[in-house]
């Protein structure tokens, strides 16, 4: 029996795939660009 040595995330973001990483990704960055423009508004 063979040992899995890659982390949880891995193996996640393999099952996802690269279309579900960028989703992720890009997301996250328009989240970033979101409360950016925020605190820029608010200071």
């Amino acid at each position: 029996m063979k040992v899995n040595q890659n982390p949880p995330w891995l193996i996640w973001l393999k099952k996802l795939g690269w279309a579900g990483f960028l989703f992720f990704l890009l997301k996250g960055l328009v989240w970033v660009a979101i409360f950016a423009g925020v605190w820029k508004c608010n200071h």
